[in-house]
């Protein structure tokens, strides 16, 4: 149960880490108003916040990387725009230097897993019928094997 504390001037306490101290440990605060466009309900913006937290691979100041929990591949990273955006059906130009970060951010995945040379592919889902589970813009980074196409059939 991840319980979220509020705290005088619009901070949140976040509980440590099971490493340090597991749950109900608060030891930090941050205050939302650092992370202005966020949706405290989603899932990849409390990642972003370190409320929740994941397997980081890079970051930038726009976006994050983190391991994927259910893998498709040697590598399978997600990587996400640090402000909430629902989906790349939704964009518009003024996202674009989040999605220029979200596409330098994957290319540093790729030589930080050591794929770079040798291929990865990255993919968009928008809406329920891709496979889309979290409302909130995210690129898969996939490869470290080899990949048919199409990438699914049903």
């Amino acid at each position: 149960m991840l319980m979220v504390m509020l705290t005088p001037g619009g901070g949140r306490e976040r509980p440590a880490p099971a490493a340090v101290g597991g749950p109900g440990g608060f030891t930090e605060t941050w205050n939302h108003n650092e992370y202005p466009g966020m949706a405290m309900d989603c899932l990849f913006c409390r990642i972003v916040t370190g409320e929740i937290a994941a397997t980081k691979v890079a970051e930038s100041d726009l976006s994050l990387a983190f391991r994927d929990l259910a893998p498709t591949a040697p590598t399978h990273v997600l990587v996400v725009p640090k402000r909430h955006v629902e989906h790349a059906g939704v964009l518009t130009a003024d996202h674009a230097a989040d999605v220029a970060d979200m596409f330098a951010t994957s290319q540093e995945v790729a030589r930080i897993d050591g794929i770079d040379a040798s291929g990865y592919r990255l993919v968009f889902n928008v809406g329920d019928d891709s496979g889309n589970s979290v409302s909130h813009l995210h690129m898969h980074v996939i490869g470290g094997r080899p990949m048919g196409w199409p990438p699914f059939r049903t």
